[in-house]
């Protein structure tokens, strides 16, 4: 199998006059872009950077950081992506947790890179030019004290020299990217991906939702996120064009598909949402979308119709997985099965196993919910956590990776997500998981979106409680009629309804249910 370096250089030969990448005015084609990322390994080679060593980027999906990601691949370097809205203890966590070698960030990043103690310690790249180096510098200096401009450079001198030669450098069992689970339960977790499993991912992400040659992808799932990179590499793959947006917003989406003529999009629930509810929607020019794939999170039966019926897509995909192994499953035709995920990925197996159950042979039967596990000898699998033999002691055993979500298989072989461990309510000694509830009030036409969480009872146990944003006005009789009218059982109507202005989320879309429970909430 071929490594990733040599992937983008192949790219690059197979089309040197095709459009390859834009960011906003800034359009490359193959040879360019290949060019481009040639420089940037110069750069790294030049502040010191070596096959192995880490690199953290805290940036938005702009064309530096792909830049950074690809140049990655062709030194050998271990590319480290964390969230730019990271705080500064967050970051020193990763810097340190990672033993990083340098790291690269953006004005909106620069206050948590300037506070953390580690990233004093490592070279420190800066997108922008020399405007940018002195805030970060006069920043620095407030915050620890520390002499302006020690060990600081420009992005644009790090990519201004001659470009490194296109050789390889790295083997396909050479670790690739380093994500970070978010650490909703404890710290954080380094997930180290090889070469190997990375162009896996990729070459199954592109069979499976069926890319052809020179698809337009919209590059804004963030390059932290697994859904991002696979956005990257399969572009590399079908000899596509990469359309970045920095940070998403609704309108500048919709623009940019206008503009760039995108045909595929692949984002979470949240962000198919946001856009079918901008105002300008109904006016957009989306007609060059033919392919629509979602991951993340379960899309609730609702926001899948008016999705079906807004783009009229020849293909839309629930690609289920994680950072850890890419795929689990795949369903191929969303709309027609609502809350399916489908059957194991051409590189998968997967299983459901008992709640609580220790061996990967203790299966449950079919309509039963239990965990799902996946098999770690997938191409696509990792092969444990960086430096977590902890967290390798809970999630994997003999072969198998416990995923922690709670799901059955039909009757059909077709598997349902329904949640997390974690999330799982009782209520009057009866097991509830909120997506069921979810996808059947999502259904009503005056619920914007909804999230079910289970509050402490004295009598239940747990109060299953959910909380709306509305379209118009609708209140809680309404809607526990619209629930019993659905046949939805008994006990897992909800006890109390709570009308909210926003659900709160993760960056990628995932409901914190936690926030929920905690009462961080504004009311309508």
């Amino acid at each position: 199998m071929l490594d990733l370096g040599r992937t983008l250089v192949y790219a690059a030969e197979r089309e040197p006059s095709a459009t390859a990448v834009i960011d906003g005015d800034a359009t490359l084609t193959g040879a360019g872009w290949l060019e481009y990322v040639l420089q940037v390994v110069a750069g790294l080679d030049a502040i010191g950077l070596r096959r192995g060593d880490h690199l953290v980027t805290v940036l938005r999906n702009r064309i530096e950081a792909a830049a950074l990601h690809w140049a990655c691949q062709l030194a050998g370097v271990v590319i480290t992506p964390v969230n730019w809205r990271a705080k500064s203890g967050e970051l020193d966590y990763v810097l340190d947790d990672a033993d990083a070698r340098a790291v690269c960030f953006e004005p909106v990043s620069s206050e948590a890179v300037a506070k953390a103690p580690r990233a004093g310690a490592i070279p420190r790249i800066v997108v922008g030019g020399a405007a940018e180096l002195e805030a970060f510098a006069g920043l620095r200096e407030r915050a620890s004290g520390a002499a302006r401009g020690t060990g600081v450079l420009a992005f644009e001198e790090l990519a201004g020299g001659t470009p490194a030669d296109a050789g390889p450098r790295a083997r396909v069992d050479d670790v690739s990217v380093m994500l970070y689970t978010s650490g909703t339960t404890g710290r954080p977790k380094g997930v180290p991906r090889t070469h190997a499993a990375e162009r896996a991912g990729a070459l199954a992400h592109v069979a499976q939702n069926r890319y052809g040659y020179g698809e337009r992808t919209l590059g804004v799932m963030p390059l932290y996120h697994t859904m991002g990179v696979r956005s990257l590499l399969s572009t590399a793959l079908v000899s596509g064009v990469y359309v970045c947006q920095p940070r998403f917003d609704p309108a500048g989406a919709l623009d940019l598909i206008r503009r760039h003529r995108v045909t595929n999009l692949f984002l979470v629930p949240t962000l198919y949402h946001d856009l079918l509810a901008h105002p300008g929607f109904g006016a957009a020019d989306v007609s060059s979308v033919r392919k629509l794939g979602f991951a993340g999170a379960p899309m609730t039966e609702g926001l899948l119709r008016r999705l079906a019926e807004a783009f009229r897509p020849e293909l839309f995909v629930n690609h289920y997985g994680s950072s850890e192994i890419y795929t689990f499953t795949v369903c191929p035709d969303a709309p027609a099965k609502p809350g399916s995920a489908g059957k194991a990925g051409i590189n998968q197996c997967i299983r459901v196993v008992r709640i609580g159950a220790e061996d990967p042979d203790d299966t449950a039967p079919a309509n039963e919910e239990g965990q799902i596990i996946a098999s770690l000898e997938s191409d696509e699998s990792f092969s444990g956590y960086w430096r977590r033999p902890d967290a390798d002691a809970k999630a994997l055993r003999v072969g198998w990776y416990f995923t922690g979500d709670v799901g059955c298989f039909d009757a059909d072989g077709d598997l349902f997500v329904t949640g997390r461990v974690d999330d799982m309510m009782n209520s009057g000694g009866e097991n509830v998981m909120p997506v069921e509830i979810e996808s059947v009030l999502s259904l009503h036409p005056s619920v914007a979106e909804v999230a079910v969480a289970g509050f402490p009872d004295e009598r239940l146990g747990q109060k299953v409680t959910a909380f709306v944003t509305r379209r118009e006005p609708v209140g809680e009789g309404d809607l526990d009629a619209f629930c019993k009218a659905s046949g939805l059982a008994a006990f897992k109507r909800p006890r109390a309804y709570v009308f909210v202005k926003s659900i709160p989320k993760s960056p990628v879309g995932k409901i914190l249910r936690r926030l929920l429970i905690a009462g961080e909430y504004e009311a309508e």
